[in-house]
């Protein structure tokens, strides 16, 4: 028999083994060559920040890169101890270790050569998908075109040869330095369990429970800062990671085995069936599984992690935008009647909230709750808007306040969560005839005004005979550049692409300038709600793209790696399947204590992974936008669903072999 014969008969018998790695392979070959491929669409170039969405695509072939290699270099660790009999028996009928080498290079040449060309093959066909998934998540309206990039194949045939030389090389290494005896034990070498579970190892596994639940107290905690040291957030989040991934391992490493140990000594010796088929296996491989279990929970609870963030993101868009920008147009003084002249002309409803300004110098330092960190530049005496009381009403009716009373608004939730304000303190109005003391009554994060007059910080409300007192003061007249905003809001939102065409020829493309009788000038940009809520989906959009994208891939790595983890168990536990079947346990029987073992390998991970995502987001959600709840759920549901898809299939095969046992 020829060495091409032998190749391909051994590639028929293993087929079954292979399916998944090579449908993994042709998943990272078609999402790499559709990275690369967007990078060379001219629709997608063609787009106003086609530099930024390149650039940001080249970055995420290099994440996808670094997944392909972790993931491809392990499962074929897992493939070669699997194979680790039948390489044997090549070796003990006479073939040398560099034949068998040769065998096994031909066979993964073969099979990478076929999941290339079927991954290029589908990364053309799904590039355009892909492109179209992308400009609809950034609204940009851009016919799609089907291309072919050579330039893109290049790098597609360069990155996945390389990775086969390593394959190889990690092949011939592997085979040359494992004795004939160990190859055909192998697969045979499991954990000892643990007949007495000591008083260390119990510490350890409370130590690991401990760890993780102290990280996930820090990342409350996360923005309470020293005021003294400068690197305290760096300090917490390091210790944030350390504690919930050392944790981690200690958790799968000490604390299982100790519960699972605590359960069979409760059960007295009588096991029964369930116990056996899903007890016994979990704790004799923990020791060599724990490491394993770790990476994956790790790795899902990053990529979770960031497909949340860059959702809320994503999601709160609109909000974010109603936040800074609270109308959908935004007119300075008196200036912008130019605006409102053609709207009226072109029969455009819309309603109109004029609020009149004044800047005057506060001092809010007593409304700290505690003292600024170190690192944070807060300014707490500076100048400030001034609203009247009956011009927030008219956005918030519900406001009310008696004199000497304000509030104020617009202190966003990120602020909130770093230097966090008290109500009921006073702060300090400078006039030209003294100060003015003022005790808030409330603190509201929804604004009045636009971002660019309050620079993103706070506006203080205050009663209109406040207001028209300060109003008269020459010296608050002379500081005062913009007294009036007025904003604008259409009543029918479909004809917002047509108004934006008015406002920006009307108003300079929303620039607007003043220049006070002292010569002094100033000049702002006032962009529309939509124009700055696009400008949000153009910075998130390419973000929640990639992670997406990346997300899908780590949880295709992670659960292939498990799949493949329980096929090589069950083909190990094979001959006691046998047994048990030859005894009279049914194959229903037996699977009852399949179900349970797999709960356990799937489930912990996910459930530990969801647990460190939660937190972490939880951590620092309101730096990504205002909605927290919603892209939670959306996110962690779809990622549950996909991810248990891998446990049905683990469970469908572990009935087949226990099927085929008898």
């Amino acid at each position: 028999m020829t060495l091409s014969q032998l190749v391909l008969r051994s590639m028929k018998k293993n087929i079954k083994h292979y399916y998944l790695y090579f449908f993994a392979l042709i998943f990272s070959v078609t999402l790499y060559f559709s990275f690369v491929t967007l990078q060379y669409n001219p629709s997608v170039i063609e787009v106003s920040n086609g530099v930024k969405i390149t650039a940001g695509l080249k970055a995420a072939s290099y994440l996808l890169l670094l997944v392909v290699v972790f993931f491809v270099l392990y499962a074929n660790h897992l493939f070669m101890k699997r194979r680790s009999k039948e390489i044997g028996l090549y070796q003990l009928i006479g073939m040398s270790k560099g034949l068998v080498t040769r065998l096994l290079a031909l066979e993964n040449t073969i099979l990478w050569i076929g999941a290339i060309s079927i991954g290029v093959v589908l990364g053309f066909l799904t590039s355009r998908i892909f492109a179209m998934i992308l400009l609809r998540i950034l609204e940009k309206e851009v016919l799609v075109e089907l291309i072919f990039s050579i330039e893109a194949l290049q790098m597609t045939l360069v990155v996945f040869l390389a990775l086969l030389v390593i394959v190889l090389i990690q092949t011939m290494v592997s085979i040359r330095r494992v004795s004939l005896l160990t190859l055909f034990t192998a697969t045979s070498i499991a954990d000892t369990r643990v007949k007495r579970f000591n008083g260390f190892q119990m510490l350890l596994g409370f130590i690991g429970l401990v760890m993780i639940g102290y990280g996930y107290y820090l990342s409350t905690t996360l923005f309470e800062l020293d005021t003294d040291n400068v690197n305290m957030l760096l300090y917490k989040m390091l210790a944030i990671l350390g504690t919930t991934i050392g944790g981690t391992y200690f958790v799968f490493r000490f604390s299982v085995s100790f519960l699972m140990n605590l359960k069979r000594k409760q059960k007295r010796g009588h096991l029964s069936i369930e116990d056996v088929l899903s007890l016994s296996p979990i704790m004799h491989r923990m020791k060599s599984n724990a490491m394993s279990l770790t990476i994956i929970t790790v790795i899902s609870a990053t990529a979770l992690g960031i497909l949340c963030l860059s959702y809320i993101s994503y999601y709160s868009a609109g909000a974010v935008a109603k936040q800074n920008v609270p109308f959908d147009y935004i007119l300075m003084n008196d200036q912008g009647q130019a605006f409102l002249s053609e709207l009226n002309e072109q029969k455009i409803s819309y309603a109109q909230t004029n609020i009149d300004l004044l800047d005057v110098d506060v001092n809010i330092s007593d409304l700290f709750s505690n003292d600024i960190p170190a690192g944070i530049s807060m300014m707490t005496n500076g100048t400030l808007p001034i609203v009247k009381l009956s011009d927030a009403q008219k956005m918030m009716p519900e406001l009310s306040l008696k004199e000497g009373e304000g509030y104020v608004m617009g202190y966003s939730n990120m602020m909130s969560e770093i230097v966090k304000l008290e109500k009921n303190k006073p702060v300090q109005l400078t006039t030209s005839s003294g100060e003015v003391v003022l005790r808030i009554r409330g603190i509201k994060t929804d604004s009045l005004l636009v971002y660019n007059l309050t620079g993103g910080g706070m506006t203080i409300v205050v009663t209109d005979v406040l207001f028209d007192k300060l109003s008269a003061d020459s010296t608050i007249q002379q500081q005062t550049f913009w007294n009036k905003q007025v904003g604008v809001v259409l009543e029918d939102r479909s004809q917002l692409k047509e108004v934006q065409f008015i406002f920006e020829e009307t108003t300079n493309d929303g620039h607007f300038e003043v220049t006070k009788d002292n010569g002094g000038r100033k000049l702002v940009y006032m962009e529309s709600q939509e124009a700055y809520r696009l400008s949000t989906l153009d910075m998130m959009g390419l973000v929640i793209f990639v992670t997406g994208f990346l997300g899908l891939a780590f949880l295709v790595t992670t659960g292939s790696i498990l799949y493949f983890k329980q096929m090589n168990e069950a083909d190990e536990e094979r001959a006691s399947y046998t047994v048990l079947r030859k005894i009279g346990f049914t194959t229903s029987e037996l699977m009852k204590g399949i179900y349970k073992k797999q709960m356990f390998n799937f489930g912990v991970p996910l459930i530990i992974g969801l647990a460190h995502s939660y937190f972490a987001v939880k951590s620092g959600w309101m730096l990504f936008g205002t909605e927290l709840t919603a892209p939670l759920l959306i996110t962690m549901s779809i990622y549950v669903i996909l991810y248990s898809i891998f446990a049905f299939l683990t469970v469908g095969y572990y009935r087949k072999v226990v099927s085929q046992s008898l």
